[in-house]
C-alpha cells in the first residue's frame, strides 16, 4: 500500500501505559487555611523508618496511599525533620480520571514565569527541615489514565520547582513528583542517587511494563545518569537539561575559590550575579508574552516583567546562602565526576536538551560529547536560550518529548494508542513559524456537500470518523501545514498521518481522520513536468481497509505549488552534475524505506532536495469533493474488481478536483498577494480573503 511519510508542523506524537490505582491527597499546610503548594508530600529519609513499614502502616509512601485507606490524615513536614500528620481531601483516581485530551487542550503554557518560581521556592523552603523529599505540585493535576511516571530531580537549587512553567501540561501525562533537597541538608551526592534509587526500583517493581522518566536540570542530570547507570535493567528515559557533566569546564571556574573568601555581608548581592549567569533574564520575561502583539506592547509588557522580576531575586540569597552554595559546588564536582565515570553503563533512552547561550556551563559542546558517549542519545540544541532553560521561553518542554518520539507508556513506541494531541499554545507556536508560508499561501478552502454543492470551508467534510481523506501531494508537501491549520481552526479536528499500513489500519479504528497520500514521496518529489499529475499505485488496499470500518473516503485535490515556485532542477537534471549525485546515492541508501511492497512507478522514492526559483506568491487553493461512504460495502468490496473501480473513482474525483481549482483559481480577484495584502490591510485576517464563487 502506497503510504505517505511527512513531518508535520504540529506534532502528533505518542502514548502507552498501565498504571495502578491510586489515592491522591491534597495537602493544607499547618496553622493555615491556605492550601500548600503540594499535592501530596512525603519525606523518606536515606537513613530511617523502611518504605514497607510506612506501607503497612497505612501511611503516606511518595505522596500516595497504599495500604490503610480508612486514614484521613496525611504527612506533612513539621520543621526540623519532624512528621506530622494532618487532616486531607482525598479523592479516588477513578472517579474522573480521563482517558482522552481534546484537540487544542489547554496545557497552560505561558501562564506561568519565573517570577512564580521565585515566589513559590520562597514558600516551599519555610518549614525546610528534614530530608529530601518528593512532592507533587498542585497544578499537575490529574493525569491520563495509565500516564508513566516522571520524577524530577532539581538544578543547584534544589528546590524542586524547576519545571513550574511545565506543570500543568507535564501533569496531564504525567504522575509528576518533584524532588526538594532542604536547603541546609548535607546529604552526600552517594546518598541522593540512593534516594532516587529507592523510588524508582519501588516504581518499577510496581509496573515493570511502563518506563520511568527522570528529568534532570543541571546537578540533576548527573543525578539521573547515575541512577540509570546504577539500574540499566530499569526502563528509564532521561530527560537532561544543560546536565553538569562538564562542571570540570565550566567557565566560572576560576570565580569559585572567591566564593569561599567573601565576606557573609556582602554574598547577598551572589545571588543577583548567579541569576544572569545561569539564565537569560530577557527569556524568561518573555515567556508570557504574545508573539502576535505590537513590537510596541511587546516591548512594554517585557518591561514591565523584568520590573516585577527583579524584586523576586532576594529570595535566592535564602534559598542558596553562602554555606549551601560552598557546599552544592561541591556536590557538583563529585556529581560530575561520579556520573563520568559510569556512562559507559548508561542504557536508558536520553534526550539531551541544550543551550547555545550557557553561560555557567559549555553545554552545546557537552551535548555532543553525551551523544558520542551514550547509546541512546538524542540532542535538542536551542542556541538563543541560557542555562535555566526550563525557566525560559521558547521550550516547552512536553512539546519536546513529544516532537522527539520520547514519549511512551509502555515499552514499545506506538504512534497511535499512545497518540497525544497538540494542545493551544503549540498550535499558536507552529501557526506563528508557518506563519510567513500561510500568509503567502493564504490557502482558499472549499468542499462539497452530499447533494453535490461547492461550497467555502470545510462544512462538507463530516465532523466524525472515521474519514479517510486521500488527494494529491504538492511538490515537497507544501500543502500539508495550510490543510492541518484549517481542519485544527474550523473543526478543532486533528488530522492524522500514518506512516506504515498497520498505523491506517489503527487510525481508522480510533474513528480519526486520516490524511492519505497514495502517491507518497514519488508524488511529492515530482520532476519537471509532472505538476498536478497523480502518480499512484496499482494497489487498492486502502479502498478495502476504509470499507472494514465503514469511513467515509473524502477525495480532495490542491493546487498552488506552481505559484510558489518553479521547478527549475529536478531529480534528472541534479543526477547529471558531478559529487551532487554522489551526494543524493549516499543519502538514498541510508533513507528508510516506507513502501518496498510496492511496484511500478511510485515505488521510485528519491528523496533530493530540488531546485527551486521563488516566486511571487499567488495562492493555495483545495477543494475536498463529495464524500464517498462505505459503511455496509464491506462485502461488496471484499471483490478485487468492486474495489478497483471504487479506487478508479476515487482517483478520477481528485483529478476533477485538480482540474476544477486550476480553472476556479483565473477567476480569484485576490490570487496576487498584492491583492490580498491590500484586502487584510483594509478590511480582514489572512484567513478570512475570500477567493472565487464557486
Amino acid at each position: 500500500m502506497a503510504l505517505a511519510v511527512n513531518s508535520l508542523a504540529l506534532p502528533y506524537f505518542v502514548t502507552n501505559s498501565e498504571v495502578r490505582l491510586r489515592s491522591r491527597v491534597r495537602v493544607q499546610s499547618l496553622g493555615s487555611d491556605r492550601e500548600s503548594i503540594i499535592l501530596s508530600s512525603d519525606s523518606i529519609p536515606v537513613k530511617g523508618t523502611s518504605i514497607e513499614e510506612k506501607e503497612k502502616n497505612g501511611d503516606l509512601v511518595d505522596g500516595f496511599v497504599r495500604k490503610g485507606e480508612k486514614r484521613d490524615e496525611g504527612l506533612v513536614d513539621g520543621g526540623n525533620g519532624r512528621l506530622k500528620y494532618t487532616r486531607v481531601e482525598k479523592k479516588r483516581v477513578k472517579d474522573d480520571i480521563s482517558n482522552d485530551l481534546e484537540v487544542l487542550w489547554d496545557d497552560g503554557y505561558g501562564t506561568k514565569t519565573v517570577r512564580d518560581y521565585l515566589e513559590g521556592a520562597k514558600e516551599i523552603i519555610r518549614p525546610d527541615g528534614g530530608p529530601p523529599r518528593w512532592f507533587c505540585p498542585v497544578e499537575c493535576g490529574q493525569p491520563l489514565k495509565d500516564s508513566p511516571i516522571l520524577l524530577f530531580c532539581p538544578g543547584i537549587d534544589g528546590v524542586g520547582l524547576g519545571l513550574t512553567l511545565h506543570h500543568k501540561a507535564l501533569g496531564k501525562v504525567f504522575e509528576v513528583r518533584c524532588l526538594h533537597i532542604p536547603v541546609y541538608d548535607r546529604t552526600p551526592f552517594e546518598g541522593l542517587v540512593k534516594f532516587v534509587e529507592k523510588t524508582v526500583r519501588l516504581e518499577h517493581a510496581s509496573s515493570p511494563n511502563k518506563p520511568i522518566y527522570l528529568v534532570g536540570e543541571s546537578f540533576g542530570g548527573c543525578l539521573a545518569l547515575a541512577v540509570a547507570a546504577r539500574n540499566p535493567q530499569i526502563d528509564l528515559v532521561l530527560i537532561l537539561a544543560n546536565p553538569a557533566t562538564s562542571f570540570n569546564r565550566s567557565q566560572l571556574q576560576p570565580l569559585f575559590p572567591l566564593l569561599e573568601a567573601l565576606p557573609d555581608e556582602l554574598h547577598s548581592a551572589v545571588p543577583y550575579l548567579l541569576s544572569f549567569v545561569m539564565g537569560d533574564p530577557v527569556k524568561m520575561a518573555t515567556v508570557n508574552i504574545e508573539s502576535k502583539l505590537p513590537p510596541r506592547l511587546q516591548i512594554e509588557q517585557l518591561s514591565n516583567n523584568l520590573t516585577a522580576m527583579l524584586p523576586s531575586l532576594t529570595g535566592l540569597a535564602d534559598i542558596i546562602p553562602k554555606d549551601t552554595l560552598l557546599w552544592k559546588l561541591k556536590l557538583l564536582k563529585s556529581a560530575a565526576a561520579y556520573a563520568n565515570s559510569r556512562l559507559h553503563s548508561v542504557k536508558a533512552e536520553v534526550l539531551v536538551v541544550s543551550s547555545g547561550k550557557d553561560q555557567m556551563l559549555p553545554s552545546s559542546d557537552e551535548s555532543q560529547r553525551l551523544k558520542s558517549s551514550l547509546k541512546n542519545c538524542t540532542v535538542r540544541h536551542f542556541k538563543e536560550n541560557g542555562h535555566t532553560i526550563l525557566l525560559e521561553d521558547g521550550v516547552n518542554l512536553l512539546t519536546v518529548i513529544k516532537g522527539t518520539s520520547k514519549y511512551r507508556r509502555s515499552r514499545r513506541l506506538d504512534y497511535v494508542s499512545n497518540y497525544v494531541p497538540p494542545s493551544m499554545s503549540e498550535f499558536k507556536r507552529i501557526s506563528a513559524e508557518v506563519g510567513l508560508l500561510q500568509t503567502a499561501s493564504s490557502a482558499a478552502m472549499f468542499s462539497t456537500l452530499d447533494d453535490g454543492k461547492i461550497v467555502r470551508g470545510l462544512g462538507g467534510v463530516p465532523d466524525e470518523g472515521p474519514v479517510l481523506l486521500v488527494g494529491y501531494h504538492m511538490l515537497l508537501g507544501l500543502e500539508l501545514s495550510s490543510l492541518v491549520e484549517a481542519f485544527l481552526r474550523e473543526k478543532n479536528i486533528m488530522i492524522r498521518v500514518p506512516v506504515t499500513a498497520s498505523n491506517i489500519y489503527r487510525l481508522l479504528s480510533t474513528n480519526s481522520h486520516v490524511l492519505l497520500y497514495p502517491g507518497g514521496a514519488r508524488e511529492a518529489f515530482h520532476y519537471k513536468g509532472e505538476e498536478y499529475k497523480l502518480i499512484w499505485p496499482k494497489q487498492q488496499e486502502f479502498v478495502r481497509m476504509a470499507a472494514r470500518f465503514g469511513a467515509t473516503i473524502v477525495p480532495f485535490g490542491a493546487v498552488g505549488e506552481d505559484d510558489i515556485a518553479e521547478l527549475v532542477l529536478d531529480y534528472n537534471d541534479l543526477m547529471k552534475i558531478p559529487v551532487v549525485n554522489g551526494y543524493i546515492r549516499d543519502a538514498a541508501r541510508k533513507s528508510i524505506k516506507i513502501r518496498d511492497e510496492s511496484q511500478g512507478e511510485v515505488a521510485n522514492q528519491i528523496f533530493y532536495l530540488p531546485g527551486l526559483l521563488p516566486k511571487v506568491p499567488g495562492r493555495f487553493y483545495y477543494l475536498f469533493g463529495k464524500p464517498i461512504e462505505t459503511k455496509g460495502k464491506g462485502e461488496m468490496l471484499e471483490d478485487k474488481e468492486n474495489a478497483n473501480q471504487l479506487y478508479l473513482q476515487i482517483k478520477s474525483e481528485v483529478e476533477s478536483c485538480l482540474a476544477y481549482l486550476l480553472k476556479k483559481r483565473e477567476d480569484d480577484p485576490h490570487r496576487s498577494i498584492i491583492d490580498r495584502t491590500v484586502y487584510r490591510a483594509l478590511r480582514s485576517p489572512a484567513d478570512e480573503v475570500p477567493a472565487f464563487d464557486p
